[in-house]
């Protein structure tokens, strides 16, 4: 018997799996995979590896470098004395047991679900055609496609259409709703899209794909009408499912809510579990909270600080995002539009990368930083941007968050100049 047993060893599972065994748990963690999940193997790294590449034949020769070395750091970490790390996966045979496809069986009085998500294929004919990809197929391309069409304008479609573009490739987006990256305050989204669009990238808003065939996507426009595109690569970009399939929920009695994923307590903690004697929890995308991989790391820091009674001070309903497009796009907190349709009482103030000194000097001019705070100048309640290193910016707005200061007191904190920094104490 182990004192914590991890399915996963994404961001989440390998985090937990580490905080738990510096303080005396023992740990048994299982991946059939490589470790370090979606995020390191096929998300975040290689993507942001395309992003810093100054072409697609550097980014293909570079992505296997970071993710080796990087997925070796995460075998190393995992090394630790009080960790065991199982290559195989594993199901519930009850709330306190989970056997591997080789009968082995392991028991513990706590149980930590990070299977993490997978790329979500639209239910529409042609979806099998060999040209459709998911963004992990995409990242293994060899050869550069002509003619990109991606479907889903949300983080992962606008990540490589800004990517793609850059490196060459023709690239048509075709969304569904009105604006791009919905998270994002419509001000700073549209202005993003315009960026991307003087790029060369092409967007249809507000349309509907309905079939795929032979590399033609047909879709159906804000009007009624049908229109096509010919491309020799298709992104479905149009959002990720949990991997629940093969745990065997049922013999703990897991019952999954109607989005597909497990549902949660504040502490993460599995609510319809069978057993009370046994702690059954479920960490990131696998119970849709908040799809990021900082997000899944500290839900797991959580849920093992709660299992070992001490208490943290984390913010969940405080979660910084970013889109790593050119220009990079950030958030943290509700936009302007959820503030008023929330009737919360709100100042809008804004601040332009075109009146900042390093900008100038950095001749990167297109950006924005939309802070909302309560009235005069009071509490933060949410910090939108985008332009260079906008995800920065919003991590020093987030810190303010999470220390309930105000718009007032974030004027006083001394800036050094020149630094885009600035940009925070110059909104109006």
């Amino acid at each position: 018997m182990t004192d914590l047993i991890i399915i996963g060893a994404g961001p989440g599972g390998y985090k937990s799996a580490i905080h738990a065994a510096k303080h005396g748990l023992k740990v048994t963690i299982f991946e059939a995979d490589h470790v370090g999940g979606t995020c390191l193997n096929v998300g975040c790294i290689p993507t942001k590896t395309y992003v810093h590449s100054v072409s697609f034949a550097e980014a293909i020769e570079r992505q296997p470098q970071v993710v080796g070395q990087l997925r070796a750091g995460v075998e190393t970490l995992l090394s630790h004395p009080n960790i065991t790390l199982v290559r195989e996966r594993a199901a519930f045979v009850d709330a306190h047991t989970v056997e591997t496809p080789s009968g082995q069986r392991y028991t513990a009085q706590n149980i930590i679900i990070a299977t993490g998500s997978s790329a979500k294929m639209l239910p529409i004919p042609g979806i099998d055609d060999p040209r459709v990809l998911s963004s992990t197929e995409l990242l293994q391309l060899t050869e550069l496609p002509h003619c990109l069409c991606i479907v889903g304008a949300g983080v992962i479609g606008m990540e490589f259409a800004s990517v793609f573009s850059r490196f060459g490739s023709e690239v048509t987006v075709i969304e569904f709703l009105k604006e791009c990256l919905p998270m994002l305050d419509s001000d700073i989204a549209k202005r993003l899209r315009k960026q991307l669009e003087k790029r060369g990238v092409k967007f249809h808003m507000q349309c509907g794909v309905k079939q795929i065939a032979y590399g033609q996507v047909f879709f159906e426009n804000k009007k009624g009408q049908t229109e096509s595109i010919e491309a020799d690569a298709i992104l479905i970009a149009t959002g990720r499912k949990a991997n629940t399939e093969g745990l065997n929920l049922e013999a703990a009695g897991i019952t999954l809510a109607p989005n597909g994923t497990i549902p949660v307590d504040e502490h993460f903690q599995i609510v319809n579990g069978k057993s009370s004697d046994c702690k059954l929890f479920a960490i990131g995308d696998v119970n849709g909270r908040q799809m990021l991989a900082h997000a899944a790391e500290f839900q797991g820091h959580h849920v093992v600080n709660h299992i070992l009674g001490h208490e943290d001070y984390i913010r969940f309903d405080i979660m910084p995002g970013a889109i790593f497009t050119e220009p990079e796009a950030a958030n943290v907190g509700p936009s302007e539009d959820q503030l008023k349709e929330a009737a919360v009482p709100f100042e809008c103030h804004k601040a332009f990368y075109r009146a900042n000194g390093k900008a100038l000097a950095m001749n990167e001019t297109e950006g924005m930083v939309k802070l909302c705070c309560e009235p005069n100048e009071g509490r933060l309640l949410s910090c939108h941007a985008f332009g260079p290193h906008a995800a920065d910016l919003v991590q020093e707005v987030t810190t303010a968050m999470n220390l309930g200061a105000t718009l007032r007191q974030l004027r006083d904190i001394v800036h050094i100049h020149p630094t885009l920094s600035e940009v925070l104490i110059e909104v109006n």
